[in-house]
């Protein structure tokens, strides 16, 4: 890797961050460069302290770095917070309006508002200025931040593009006129991508349930879930498709199971604490085999807990929520390409075996952009797995909606086709939808809903393994931190230890057997999540009998980097 280079935007919540951020990403992603960016922030409208970080290189990179090349303070806080993060990088910081006490060799000064205000008459476009800056350190081609700017402004007017334009141009200017060695980092620009985009994990979700034929969306606006929401709601017109911001989270699954119920595709989109309050109803798709597909963005708890940061902290709780027993599917995606992929079907899966189908992410993933391969839509399949009016013509027998069969899986007609009375009721009920709470019965059908388990579960695939099979330590993850556990699994190789990578995104219910088949093998083995308790841990010991010999947990509100992995498993001793 001829480039790896981290550039970090810090302020308070209203100065720009994110323009900056988007408008700097997507110029080094057309410059050719991969990119991966995250953001933090805090649940406030202004202030705070926050931060947006774009890591580049010219090689593929899945996770973030903890070093700082380049950082634009927009405040003192960001220096104070950050300043240790560098060891020979560039702090570009206004002095004019970020009054400081000390000097420091690194710090660079850039005069973001004088100049904003000589070139387009205001300060707003100070953003502009600092965006040209750190592309002039960078010496980059200007006139690919240039057509950026075109394009992001080209609704708000010529005035306005040329504004942008000429500040982020007299940024870039200062930059390499001012700077002591001329531009900082004289980087090669790679040959630009020819078939890949930047797009974040709610993007990649969102496009996941259009390519599915998603007909309803309903849900009650939560972080981080609800990116999802509103790039489905955008795009509703063009898909013909119905977004309903609901009331709260119990009406939003309910209204998206009525609305399976008539045959719509539909989708609930949640948080952790949203989930919870949508329990019961999460019961009544059970019962009623109503198939409903849930995206729930995990962020700290318990309560409002941490809502604009990350965690894994909700597996146990969406494997267990509800009252009784019944089967559902949870997915836990890794990657955008998971997101799109695995989104899509969990439609299929939530018809074929009529339950609801829980997509699990989480602050880090939902709100990352990674540099991708653009997503086949052609690759997913669109399976109802509904009868036509044809099948029902033929039938010799008086339709029954929870008819007896020996996959458990009832032939699914809907509300309103010519020659069947679809029934339904939340008791427990005989095979015509009837309420019937003999004991006989209620045996007969916990096991109609139980067996289809134990089908999918054999469908379910085995977990992705990234290097030898054979390596004498194994670290298992799940989810999101598939980046992060690659690039660490990388870093322990390079170092002369035999490692690799066991990564679950299938995880309820577990293969099993393919399971033990894999992980049976001797070898030390550490799980690595983002929560306390270690749950995907124990939910491994008590399917497959699998034991870690120990994991490496974060709970701090913050995602894994893989310097955050290695340097555990060091102190750990297990190498």
């Amino acid at each position: 890797m001829k480039v790896d280079l981290t550039i970090k935007i810090g302020g308070a919540a209203g100065q720009g961050l994110d323009t900056i951020g988007s408008v700097l990403s997507s110029t080094l992603m057309k410059c050719g460069f991969f990119v991966f960016t995250t953001q933090f922030y805090l649940s406030r409208i202004r202030g705070g302290h926050n931060t947006f970080q774009i890591r580049i290189s010219d090689e593929a990179i899945k996770a973030m770095d903890e070093k700082v090349d380049i950082l634009i303070a927009l405040d003192r806080a960001s220096i104070e917070n950050h300043l240790d993060e560098m060891s020979d990088g560039v702090v570009i910081v206004d002095r004019d309006t970020v009054k400081l006490d000390d000097d420091f060799d690194s710090l660079f000064h850039v005069p973001l508002l004088k100049i904003a205000k000589d070139t387009g008459g205001n300060k707003l476009y100070a953003n502009s200025v600092a965006v040209g800056a750190a592309m002039g350190l960078l010496c980059l081609d200007f006139d690919v931040l240039s057509n950026v700017l075109s394009s992001i402004f080209e609704r708000k007017g010529q005035e306005i593009i040329d504004n942008n334009i000429k500040a982020a141009k007299a940024g870039y200017d200062y930059a390499r006129d001012n700077y002591p060695q001329g531009c900082k980092f004289d980087i090669q620009q790679p040959e630009k991508h020819s078939n890949k985009m930047l797009i974040a994990g709610n993007e990649s979700v969102g496009l996941g349930a259009l390519a599915a034929g998603l007909h309803f969306l309903s849900a009650y606006p939560m972080t981080p879930s609800t990116g999802v929401m509103n790039y489905i709601a955008g795009k509703a017109g063009k898909f013909d498709l119905v977004v309903e911001q609901a009331e709260d989270e119990i009406a939003a699954l309910n209204m998206a199971i009525g609305a399976s119920f008539t045959g719509a595709r539909s989708m609930v989109t949640t948080s952790g604490g949203g989930f919870c309050l949508m329990v019961e109803a999460l019961g009544l798709a059970g019962i009623t085999e109503t198939p409903v597909v849930i995206f729930q963005a995990q962020r700290p708890g318990p309560a409002t807990g941490l809502p604009t940061m990350t965690e894994q902290g909700d597996l146990l709780f969406a494997i267990h929520a509800a009252q009784g027993e019944f089967p559902r599917c949870v997915f836990a995606p890794g990657t955008p390409e998971d997101c799109f992929y695995m989104t899509a079907n969990a439609f299929n899966i939530a018809e074929k075996y009529q339950i609801p189908v829980i997509v699990m992410s989480d602050q880090y993933l939902a709100d990352s952009m990674f540099t991708c391969e653009r997503f086949d839509a052609s690759k997913v399949s669109v399976e109802r797995h509904l009868l036509s009016d044809e099948e029902i013509k033929d039938m010799q027998e008086e339709y029954a909606r929870y008819r007896f069969t020996s996959s458990g899986i009832s032939p699914r007609a809907l509300p309103g086709q010519a020659g069947v009375l679809v029934g339904a009721d939340s008791d427990e009920h005989d095979e015509f939808g009837h309420i019937d709470e003999t004991q006989e019965n209620r045996i007969k059908m916990v096991h109609k809903r139980m067996n289809k388990l134990e089908l999918l579960r054999n469908e379910m695939p085995a977990p992705e393994t990234y290097g030898s099979d054979d390596a004498e330590l194994t670290l298992i993850g799940w989810g999101s931190t598939y980046g992060p556990l690659v690039e660490a699994v990388d870093i322990l190789r390079e170092e002369g230890h035999s490692a690799n990578l066991v990564h679950f995104t299938h995880i309820h219910p577990l293969p099993a057997e393919k399971i033990k088949e894999m992980l049976g093998k001797p070898g030390m083995k550490v799980c690595v999540e983002n929560n306390r308790t270690g749950q995907f841990a124990r939910l491994l010991m008590v399917e497959t009998g699998i034991e870690m010999v120990d994991n490496v947990l974060r709970y701090d509100g913050l995602p894994f980097t893989p310097q955050f992995i290695v340097d555990s498993i060091k102190q750990k001793e297990v190498l």
